[in-house]
């Protein structure tokens, strides 16, 4: 799921695509973020919390969350110093429910796992997506399908991408040595195999590099992130979505708050964010950050994750 971090601002409007929108018009970014989603404590479930629990910040829910990337998920404010996005959107909502003050830490993504081990933070909301390696050392109460999406220039004549057999013969942009890499050479070993072309897939490591290749015709469609070409596509108006892979594909799985293993918080965090799924304020949330569509119906302690390829 990784893609190399660019922010918006200044590498689309070098690329020439980024003048249709200012990205205000799209999402809310400025620092005080009055359109945030806010619930009311619940005592009850605040109780559970484990009593042995060390907080990295004693009556305050520390969460790491990576925020040099692009919106939706999590970036910088406009006065490049508050984080805000969908997933401190989430960990406020939980927070909130929990009765906590928030306490959000901006950290590089290669960092978060040292944090969390050393209770620097008392968990990760950024975007980590369940996997059975990383469950050996951690835990995870889901908030999000980890989607990746298809997405072509706008007057193009492909209009659904959605299993292997629609991306025969097709020029596809991908990030090399991610997960939907690997998906989208599977899915051309596969049509090789059933006597179909293969699709010929090329590595852009930045945004605007593939957004410039799909608008020169370099490549039929661009497979990467979904959130983050949803937003470009929004942003541009020169690109839209055609199709959507789970990132677990063949299987399903989900994003998740991280957490220490063992340490008793995942029970209570997912109970916490089922009650926000239950009461529509994490339905309002992602709608907020145009990710209805990556929603979950029912948050999961540590569901099955992505085997270790």
């Amino acid at each position: 799921m990784r893609l190399r971090s660019f922010l918006l601002a200044g590498g689309l409007l070098a690329a020439g695509l980024g003048g249709a929108y200012a990205a205000e018009d799209i999402f809310d970014l400025s620092p005080e973020q009055p359109g945030r989603i806010h619930v009311a404590a619940d005592p009850a479930l605040a109780a559970k919390l484990p009593a042995a629990f060390t907080w990295a910040v004693p009556g305050s829910f520390t969460v790491a969350v990576a925020a040099a990337g692009e919106p939706p998920l999590g970036t910088y404010a406009t006065d490049a110093a508050t984080v805000v996005g969908a997933d401190p959107d989430i960990a406020s909502l939980v927070a909130e429910k929990l009765g906590l003050q928030l306490n959000l830490v901006p950290v590089a993504w290669a960092d978060w796992p040292l944090g969390l081990t050393s209770g620097k933070y008392d968990a990760v909301i950024s975007n980590v997506g369940v996997t059975e390696e990383r469950k050996l050392k951690f835990d995870f109460s889901t908030y999000r399908q980890g989607l990746h999406g298809f997405f072509v220039v706008t007057d193009s004549p492909i209009k659904s991408l959605k299993e292997p057999k629609d991306v025969a013969g097709l020029k596809i942009a991908t990030s090399s040595g991610t997960i939907q890499d690997r998906i989208i050479n599977e899915w051309s070993k596969e049509n090789v195999a059933a006597g179909l072309a293969a699709s010929d897939i090329l590595y852009y490591e930045d945004t605007p590099a593939a957004l410039l290749a799909i608008q020169s015709g370099r490549v039929d469609a661009i497979f990467n992130v979904n959130s983050i070409f949803t937003y470009q596509a929004l942003k541009t108006g020169a690109i839209h979505q055609v199709g959507t892979v789970n990132a677990g594909w063949p299987n399903t799985t989900e994003v998740g708050i991280t957490t220490r293993r063992d340490s008793g918080l995942a029970p209570v965090l997912t109970e916490a964010l089922n009650a926000v799924i239950a009461d529509g304020s994490y339905a309002r949330t992602l709608e907020r950050w145009h990710l209805t569509p990556e929603a979950v119906e029912t948050a999961k302690t540590n569901p099955p994750g992505l085997p270790k390829y």
